[in-house]
């Protein structure tokens, strides 16, 4: 259960000849959510409901290690599992992967929260309104959510790596296919049921501006995520999992090779976030919510560049 507060988004955009609100023009270098909610546990597991799929997850990133989840989910040792180590040598270019379109409408956005393991952006999808299409996707993918992941202070906390880089965080689109799929649930349980597109974050030295806007945390409409891309959308794709129990092996990845950048200051908005306990002294920040590279047990990893 929990006990939500006041929450502030921080907007922070830049241009390269003015700063001004920001418009459909405008570059965001990156969005920062500081959603200030308190979290009581009772069990050892905790069931919240993202995106409306249950998922009995979280209690994990701060009681047990990654390595650790196989106990309780032997999928985690499967041939299957995400996040991985792409490199970019190995990785087989496709001519015949078209580029991904993304089609996001500002209406479908509706609500932000913080879940205990990560900051969530939810949206409509009972129609096709905010989609994904192309790259190796068969089928037209709607948007359920977005979420990042990220480390502790002066660590990096991207989940994918490249060539054994990481960066400081890690944004992900979560699409499912709603062509083929009656629900969010049933996708995310089929070998091609989801399709998340992942976005690095780049720490940089950049000069940031913000405007503070306290809404309810129930509260998120007209907000973009197109506006969180970087400008070119090459892309690396092979088949995965998710990331966090179940760890379910149903997503298409499709990981862009530019990354968006962050400065040192944005991060620690991110790392303002608490996960609370039961008592004050089990306060606990909410930071190194990633899980580490795991085996790429032969799976080709495509590019759609040379």
């Amino acid at each position: 259960m929990h006990h939500p507060k006041n929450c502030f988004i921080f907007f922070f955009f830049h241009h390269e000849e003015s700063w001004f609100w920001p418009t459909p023009k405008a570059v965001f270098n990156f969005l920062a959510v500081i959603v200030n909610m308190h979290f009581f546990m009772k069990t050892k597991y905790m069931e919240i409901k993202v995106c409306n799929f249950f998922i009995i997850f979280s209690i994990y990133f701060f009681t047990f290690s990654p390595s650790e989840w196989y106990k309780d989910y032997p999928i985690a040792e499967g041939n299957r599992q995400s996040p991985i180590d792409i490199v970019p040598a190995e990785a087989v270019f496709d001519a015949r992967l078209s580029p991904i379109s993304l089609s996001y409408n500002n209406c479908t956005s509706v609500s932000i929260s913080n879940n205990g393991h990560s900051v969530v952006v939810e949206f409509i999808d009972s129609d096709e309104r905010s989609v994904i299409r192309g790259g190796p996707l068969e089928n037209m993918y709607r948007l359920k959510q977005f979420h990042f992941h990220w480390g502790c202070k002066g660590c990096s906390g991207s989940e994918h790596t490249v060539g054994g880089k990481t960066y400081a965080s890690e944004l992900h689109l979560v699409h499912w296919n709603a062509i083929k799929y009656k629900s969010f649930g049933e996708a995310a349980a089929a070998p091609d049921g989801l399709a998340v597109l992942g976005i690095f974050l780049e720490k940089k030295h950049i000069v940031d501006y913000s405007d503070v806007l306290p809404l309810s945390v129930a509260d998120f409409k007209g907000f973009n995520p197109k506006c969180l891309l970087p400008n070119s959308l090459e892309y690396w794709t092979y088949p995965g999992s998710l990331t966090t129990p179940p760890l379910y092996e149903s997503v298409t990845w499709i990981v862009l090779k530019e990354p968006i950048y962050v400065s040192d200051k944005q991060m620690g908005k991110f790392r303002m976030l608490m996960f609370n306990g039961e008592e004050e002294e089990d306060r606990k920040r909410m930071e190194n919510n990633y899980r580490p590279p795991q085996p790429l047990t032969g799976r080709t990893v495509l590019a759609s560049f040379k």
